[in-house]
């Protein structure tokens, strides 16, 4: 097994800062004699940006065939790469998630928080269309409108999928979560290109659990024809969800899927025919054959057809050990019981729920009282899961005895984490940049990098170092790439932190809430890829 060593992670600590959005976990060192009474590491995932009133939606909800505000680009600071140009293309986005280039020659866009898909011209910015999503709920945290993909037929067919939470109580209407019932669904459109205009809304799939946290909602077609979709495990077991039980390991019983009770569904993907149905070559895990096709998540925000045509996921890991998976039918990716390789290294699951009704009355900083006081702690050596699938890379494992105090990130200490955020990934499957073909693109959120993946002829490790490239103060979401494969065109969280290039964390992000245009003009693409030790 190869594992990703690295020389120049950043060390992370404990952090009492927006308690109430930023995950956990625990690691091994926190329950050694050198740490504190307040024994908490924050994850890498930050919080989002506070919801917004219909009315502060940072793009026009009725912008068509117009150009956005002019962009002074004398002010802007922006990322470098030998042989790339770069601009921005366009900017003032309500937290754009999802990116694709059609084969329309548009780029379209989902606003998460904008609740809209917005239509832009790739040669010039230009927004086209801006088309709002019927019924999408966002109120707080990582909901709102996430993934988007479009039919493989599209210039036939017109046809889209949208996947956002809604509120299954019909409390739209209102600004508390009193009354809500958050969940997700998945929603086809036909898109009129006359009128630029979605419409003949139809649920795939509805019913699927929604959080302010962890729902990842990544959505990619397969080489098999089939919809494959991220869920991930909720935010449970951290933060004000601390009590909540994970469900990653859970799985369906047949009643459940007859009735079609999605609970279940929790840090999954799932993999379903285009009219949402359970294909019949699904895999049957433990009995039942469901629209489960992995299980054992915890975070995934990457999904993508690799070269070999599987399925790919670039998925959010706690404290250490984000990871790159190659998706194998009912395989079990490990969470929350193993975090990266089963090595008991710097993570061990605890399971705050355990405490059962004590819980409420346990402060989830404090883990060593945490456990004194009866929560379950299990190291990664102490499971036996059928059907563990280890990871392709991680990023990063750290040895067990790793100083998560020892940073320079202040109060955004998860900053400084041993962790990247990857928030997407693509195929780059085009000659034209050389040495690029067949190889994965991760963008990245509080690494402000993409970082290039090369796969050995297994496809189950990396063949070399990952490659560091623009490398800036912003928070990449996801990227799409031209079909001559000559640009890559890149959005940007609206806000939220991200690691400061002199090291340490900052706010002040050089592009939020922009499109970014990475064009190559030629030139050393070496990347400085090495080989793995």
């Amino acid at each position: 097994m190869k594992v990703i060593k690295t020389s120049n992670i950043l060390a992370t600590t404990f952090s009492l800062l927006l308690l109430t959005m930023m995950p956990t976990t625990i690691t091994n060192y926190l329950s050694s004699p050198q740490s504190s009474s307040l024994n908490l590491v924050y994850s890498q995932e930050t919080p989002e940006a506070a919801p917004m009133n219909d009315n502060d939606s940072r793009v026009s909800q009725n912008i068509t065939s117009q150009q956005q505000q002019p962009i002074n680009t004398a002010s802007l600071q922006l990322p470098s790469q030998e042989g790339f140009k770069v601009r921005v293309l366009a900017s003032n986005f309500s937290e754009p998630h999802n990116i694709i280039y059609g084969p329309d020659n548009i780029l379209w866009i989902t606003e998460r928080l904008g609740k809209s898909i917005t239509l832009v011209d790739p040669n010039n910015g230009t927004i086209l269309s801006n088309m709002t999503v019927p019924g999408v709920h966002q109120s707080g945290g990582q909901d709102g409108l996430m993934g988007m993909v479009l039919d493989p037929n599209f210039n036939n067919n017109g046809q889209l999928y949208v996947a956002y939470t809604y509120d299954a109580a019909n409390n739209s209407s209102s600004n508390s979560d009193n009354e809500l019932e958050r969940l997700t669904k998945i929603t086809r459109f036909t898109f009129d290109k006359t009128t630029s205009t979605i419409n003949e809304p139809v649920d795939i799939i509805s019913g699927l659990q929604g959080s302010i946290d962890h729902n990842s909602g990544r959505l990619a077609f397969g080489s098999d024809g089939k919809l494959y979709y991220t869920i991930g495990d909720q935010g449970k077991n951290q933060l004000s969800l601390y009590c909540q039980d994970i469900e990653a390991q859970t799985l369906p019983t047949a009643e459940e899927v007859a009735n079609q009770n999605w609970t279940a569904y929790q840090g999954k993907v799932l993999r379903m025919n285009p009219d949402g149905s359970i294909p019949e070559d699904n895999p049957v895990i433990e009995g039942v054959q469901s629209h489960i096709f992995t299980f054992g998540h915890r975070n995934p925000q990457g999904l993508a057809v690799g070269p070999d045509g599987n399925m790919y996921a670039a998925e959010h890991g706690p404290n250490s050990d984000d990871e790159v998976n190659r998706l194998q039918a009912g395989g079990n990716y490990g969470w929350p019981y193993i975090a990266g390789y089963q090595d008991d290294q710097a993570y061990r699951y605890v399971n705050w729920s355990s405490a059962g009704e004590q819980c409420p009355q346990l402060d989830s900083r404090n883990v060593t009282a945490g456990i004194e006081a009866g929560v379950l702690a299990v190291k990664e050596s102490e499971v036996n899961l059928p059907n563990f699938v280890p990871p392709v890379a991680t990023f990063f494992t750290v040895a067990s005895d790793y100083n998560f105090t020892d940073h320079n990130c202040g109060q955004l200490a998860y900053i400084c984490n041993p962790t990247i955020a990857p928030s997407s990934l693509r195929l780059y499957d085009s000659d034209t940049i050389p040495g690029w073909n067949g190889t994965l693109l991760m963008p990245t959120l509080k690494a402000g990098k993409i970082y290039q993946l090369i796969l050995d002829d297994n496809r189950t490790s990396l063949a070399l170092e990952p490659a560091e490239m623009f490398k800036s103060e912003n928070r990449y979401r996801d990227l799409a790439i031209s079909p001559d494969g000559s640009t890559l065109f890149v959005i940007t969280d609206s806000s939220g932190p991200a690691q400061a290039i002199g090291g340490g964390a900052t706010t002040e992000l050089w592009n939020p809430g922009s499109l970014l245009e990475f064009k190559y003009v030629g030139g050393n693409n070496n990347n400085n890829i090495t080989e793995i030790q």
